[in-house]
C-alpha cells in the first residue's frame, strides 16, 4: 500500500467525519476553520481556554488538580478539561485538524507530534519557551526528543512534560512460591513465564498486549532479544525491523499467546490489560512507569516489583525509545496567551512534580526531578538508572516521520492479531510494516535531505 495512498485516504475520512464532531466540540479554542484557516490569536490573556488531555481516564483526577491550581493563581481564566482516551486522541485531533473545533492545547507527544505538525495544526514554541521562567528549567534530553519529532523542521511544537520507560512488572509473591529467580534476562523470562503457568487453575506467566498499542510493546520485545542497536540500516534508508534476528525473536514472543498467557489478551489494550494483572494470578506484565500507582493501589508493595526490560545472556540490555509526552499549542487558538500560560504553569516546579508522582514517570523540570519521591518509587528509580549508567542501548524509534503513529498502530494492530492467532507468519507481518516504513522514510528523506 502506498503511503500517500494511506494519506490521502485518512485526510478524506477526517473531513467526513469532522462536520459531525465539531457539533460536539462545542467552546472549543478555534472558530471551526480547520489547520488551513485563520492562525489564530494572543487574545486577552483571560476568558476560557480548552484543554484536550491525550490520555483521559488515566490521568484526568491530575489533570484537574492542576486546572484547579491554575484557576486559582489565574482567577481570570477558566479552562475547560476534555479528556480523551490514547487509543482515541490521534484520530479525534486529525478530524478537529480537518473539520474543525481543535482546543487551545492539548497533550501531544513524541509519537504524535510530527503529524500534527505536517498538517500545520501547532504553534512553534521556541519564542515563548525562550523568554518564559522554564527556559534552562527542562532536561535537555527531552526538549530534544520533541524536538527531533517535530518532523525535520528543527522548531519546538511542543514542550515535554514526562519521560516514560519499558517495565516488566512481576509477582514476586508467586515467584517466591514458584522457587523462581527475579526475571533480569530473557531466559529467566521465558523459564518464569511457562513455570507459572496452569490453565485448568486460570494462572497464567504473562499477559500479552493484543489490542490498541500493541506493536510498540512487540518492537521492545524484538530488539531487546535480537539486540540489533539501530532502527536504520547502514544507508539510513532501509529499517531493520524485519531482519531475520528481529523476525526470530517476533516468532518466539507471539508464540506465548494462549500458551502461557490468557485468549483474552488477543484484544487487550493497556487499561485492561493493567487491571486483569492487578486483579488476577498472572506472573508478569509488560508495560510502563505509567501504571505503577495502579499495581499499588492493587496490590500494594509488598507483592510485586517493577524492573528494567530483560538482558540478554551477556548483561547487554536492548529497547526501543519510550515517546516523551508534552503539553502543546494549536495554531487556531484565539487566547494563546492564556494557553501559554497554563503550559508554563503546568510544566513548572510543583505541579509538574506532583504530575508525574500521580503517574510514575520522569519529570521534564529538572528541579522536579530531584524531589524526593522518585527515590520511593523503586520502577522510576531503576528506570532511570538503567537509562543512565550505561547499562542500556536505546534503539530511537522514526518519531519524526508524520505516518510513523499511523503505521505502528491502525494500519498494522489488526496484522498483529493475525500473527498472534496463527493467520499470519511473524516475516510477512513484519515485511509489510518494513515495507511502509521504508517508503515513509523516503518520503521523508527527499523532503528533507
Amino acid at each position: 500500500m502506498m503511503i500517500s495512498n494511506r494519506r490521502s485516504r485518512r485526510t478524506v475520512t477526517a473531513v467526513a467525519l469532522g462536520a459531525v464532531l465539531a457539533l460536539a466540540a462545542t467552546g472549543c479554542g478555534d472558530d471551526g476553520s480547520g489547520a488551513g484557516g485563520g492562525k489564530g490569536a494572543e487574545g486577552s490573556g483571560t476568558g476560557k481556554i480548552v484543554f484536550w488531555d491525550n490520555n483521559g481516564g488515566v490521568r484526568t483526577d491530575a489533570w484537574k488538580a492542576i486546572i484547579a491550581d491554575f484557576e486559582k493563581a489565574n482567577p481570570k481564566i477558566d479552562v475547560e478539561y476534555v479528556g480523551i482516551p490514547a487509543t482515541d486522541y490521534q484520530s479525534k485531533v486529525d478530524t478537529a485538524i480537518q473539520g474543525g473545533g481543535l482546543p487551545d492545547v492539548g497533550g501531544v507527544g513524541a509519537a504524535m507530534l510530527a503529524g500534527f505538525a505536517a498538517q500545520n495544526a501547532l504553534e512553534p514554541l521556541d519564542d515563548r519557551l525562550a523568554k518564559s521562567s522554564l527556559n534552562g528549567k527542562l532536561n535537555k534530553d527531552m526538549v530534544t526528543s520533541v524536538r527531533s519529532a517535530g518532523g525535520g523542521d528543527g522548531k519546538l511544537y511542543s514542550v515535554p512534560t514526562s519521560a516514560n520507560n519499558g517495565v516488566l512488572y512481576y509477582r514476586t509473591d508467586l515467584f517466591e512460591k514458584a522457587g523462581l529467580d527475579e526475571p533480569a534476562t530473557w531466559d529467566a523470562f521465558y523459564e518464569a513465564a511457562e513455570k507459572l503457568t496452569d490453565a485448568k487453575k486460570n494462572e497464567f506467566g504473562y499477559t500479552i498486549r493484543g489490542g490498541a498499542g500493541s506493536i510498540a510493546q512487540a518492537l521492545d520485545a524484538m530488539y531487546g532479544q535480537s539486540g540489533i542497536t539501530s532502527f536504520w540500516d547502514a544507508s539510513g534508508e532501509k529499517t531493520t525491523v524485519n531482519d531475520p534476528r528481529n523476525v526470530k525473536a517476533l516468532e518466539k514472543y507471539a508464540g506465548l499467546f494462549k500458551k502461557v498467557t490468557p485468549a483474552a489478551d488477543l484484544n487487550n489494550d493497556f487499561t485492561k490489560m493493567v487491571a486483569q494483572w492487578d486483579s488476577g494470578t498472572i506472573g508478569m506484565l509488560n508495560h510502563n512507569l505509567g501504571s505503577y500507582q495502579d499495581h499499588v493501589k492493587a496490590l500494594g508493595t509488598d507483592k510485586f516489583r517493577g524492573i528494567p526490560q530483560p538482558t540478554l545472556a551477556d548483561g547487554k540490555r536492548v529497547q526501543v525509545s519510550n515517546p516523551v509526552d508534552g503539553i502543546g499549542l494549536f495554531k487556531n487558538s484565539k487566547n494563546k496567551e492564556a494557553a501559554w500560560k497554563f503550559i508554563e504553569f503546568a510544566t513548572s516546579h510543583a505541579q509538574n512534580s506532583t504530575f508525574n508522582e500521580a503517574a510514575g514517570q520522569v519529570p521534564a523540570n529538572n528541579d522536579a526531578a530531584e524531589d524526593a519521591w522518585i527515590a520511593k518509587a523503586e520502577p522510576t528509580k531503576l528506570a532511570a538508572a538503567a537509562l543512565t549508567d550505561g547499562s542500556t542501548t536505546i534503539v530511537q524509534l522514526p518519531y519524526y516521520l508524520p505516518d510513523w503513529n499511523t503505521i505502528s498502530k491502525a494500519d498494522n494492530e489488526p496484522n498483529f492479531q493475525k500473527v498472534l492467532n496463527g493467520d499470519m507468519t511473524a516475516e510477512e507481518f513484519l515485511d509489510t510494516v518494513a515495507g511502509q516504513l521504508n517508503e515513509a522514510q523516503a518520503e521523508w528523506l527527499q523532503r528533507n535531505g
